[in-house]
């Protein structure tokens, strides 16, 4: 239901104050999306998972207890993951993926894979 021309006027009121009582507030909360909190968590959580990984890896040879901490550590991560990527959605995880592989990773990976196909071609011709 959209908003009155009343409701839209003390809406822009609003703004304009919470502007300019506190401006810091009012840039964090109109540059803070969902998406780039969801995808902050979901780094943190693959870091989570690969540190996780480590410990069970190091510590299940000098104590069973330990490597099941280091799983579990593994599974709540996995769970922070699977959770934010629901709350991000379809949309928000393909411009998440789409970002990477069009970004910087892209450029590196792509080029060498293109040098490679280029390289084959010029042996299959000579």
């Amino acid at each position: 239901m959209p908003l009155s021309d009343e409701e839209q006027k003390i809406l822009k009121e609003i703004e304009a104050n919470l502007s300019a009582s506190d401006p810091r507030l009012a840039q964090q909360v109109s540059e803070t999306t969902l998406y780039r909190h969801a995808t902050r968590a979901i780094k943190w959580a693959v870091l989570g998972l690969v540190a996780g990984l480590i410990f069970l890896v190091m510590t299940f040879t000098i104590h069973v207890a330990l490597g099941v901490v280091g799983f579990g550590i593994m599974l709540l991560s996995a769970l922070v993951i699977e959770r934010n990527v629901r709350k991000m959605g379809k949309a928000g995880f393909e411009s998440l993926t789409g970002s990477m592989r069009g970004g910087a990773l892209k450029g590196r990976l792509g080029e060498a894979g293109k040098r490679w196909r280029e390289r084959w071609r010029r042996d299959e011709g000579s």
